[in-house]
């Protein structure tokens, strides 16, 4: 017989606007991609006084078009050794979740079409920031599986390392999303922007504190492998790390990718801190403004990500460790408990605050004592 609600005009709607939004979500995303990669090498020439592309198109503009073409038309090596139904998997691993994170961020207000109102988001599920970290979660297979079915040593190394990495900075990424989830009430994409749209000074960067803020920043930088944490192609290798081995629109594929999960990210960071596409609006063309002011938040956070590419060398991989584990984890963790003691109590907030900061000034003395006499204690070293 069939679903009744589908037998009707309303269900074909209803499906006819599915579809649609995810075309256009599709579409958009790719196209965002190919022009992130041009803004990325014209901002980074600006800074390195060099011209950068100016050859394909205006501007140079279709630089990456051209690039994706000769990759797609590039000879598809597979090696020797590889596992191949692993080998061929992995960069969809990698791809695939940074587009279905995509689709829980809210990009505009609600839109009435043909006399049918939908928000413009692809997806709103009850459990949508769960969702985001799963995504985050599952393009790890990707990287390490890239590695593994490689049958190669150096793509193994580098996607071990790329592993760790990851999986060292979900900890300190997951906690402040909670404080997010405990502010707002809800893990749905679409409730944290409501819940920030009353005014500027709700927003989650200024009611959280901007701790949280920028420990996401800093986590997020890490885990999507970008300078300075870009540990994954390192110098000591010579190579590109995990992706090594692969060649043509497979390789194409992870650096699409890496692409498209910066500006994923960098999307729901909006979403997360400031109040995603909310903002001053105007009487005429209300649904428009915004999408503008969700497409301006989120350059600005792609700029700083160009900005931190050209600025910032390269951590070593002790010190990225230590960030993560000794630095991010227990401030994430300590923030949370203050957020956490302040939704239930204002006072007992001020007294959490109290102990953690104490507890942290009292910790960091120990250490530095234990340090100072541990290098006392060393002897010294001969020429």
């Amino acid at each position: 017989m069939g679903d009744p609600l589908f037998m009707n005009g309303v269900g074909l709607a209803v499906l006819v606007i599915v579809i649609v939004k995810v075309l256009v979500a599709f579409a958009a995303l790719m196209v965002a991609v190919m022009f992130m990669i041009w803004f990325e090498r014209k901002v980074i020439s600006d800074m390195q006084a060099r011209i950068g592309p100016n050859r394909a198109g205006p501007f140079g503009l279709l630089q990456t078009l051209a690039d994706g073409i000769k990759l797609f038309f590039k000879e598809d090596l597979l090696p020797e050794r590889a596992d191949l139904p692993v080998f061929k998997l992995a960069p969809y691993l990698s791809i695939v979740p940074a587009f279905l994170a995509f689709a829980i961020v809210p990009v505009g207000g609600v839109v009435t079409v043909a006399g049918h109102t939908f928000d413009l988001q692809v997806a709103d599920p009850p459990i949508g920031i769960l969702f985001l970290l799963a995504m985050s979660s599952i393009s790890v297979y990707g990287v390490m599986l890239a590695g593994w079915s490689s049958g190669s040593k150096y793509p193994l190394l580098g996607s071990v390392r790329a592993s760790a990495q990851m999986i060292s900075y979900e900890a300190a990424l997951g906690m402040t999303v909670t404080a997010v989830v405990l502010i707002t009430g809800s893990l749905s994409t679409r409730a944290m922007v409501i819940s920030q749209a009353s005014h500027v000074w709700d927003w989650n960067i200024i009611r959280l504190g901007v701790v949280p803020f920028v420990l996401f920043m800093v986590a997020i930088t890490a885990e999507l492998n970008r300078p300075p944490f870009d540990l994954v192609e390192a110098e000591q290798e010579l190579v590109g790390g995990f992706n090594t081995e692969y060649s043509s629109i497979r390789f194409a594929l992870f650096y699409l990718a890496e692409f498209m999960n910066t500006i994923t990210m960098s999307a729901v960071v909006v979403t997360l801190f400031l109040g995603g596409p909310d903002g001053p609006g105007f009487h005429f063309l209300r649904w428009l403004w915004p999408i503008l002011w969700f497409i301006g938040k989120t350059l600005a956070f792609l700029f700083v990500y160009v900005w931190l590419r050209a600025a910032l060398p390269r951590l070593r991989y002790d010190q990225l460790m230590d960030l993560g584990w000794k630095r991010l984890i227990p401030l994430s963790l300590g923030w949370l408990l203050v957020v956490a003691a302040v939704l239930v109590d204002r006072w007992w907030g001020l007294v959490v605050a109290a102990g953690l900061v104490l507890g942290a000034v009292v910790l960091s003395r120990s250490a530095l004592v234990g340090r100072v006499r541990t290098d006392e204690l060393e002897p010294e070293a001969t020429s």
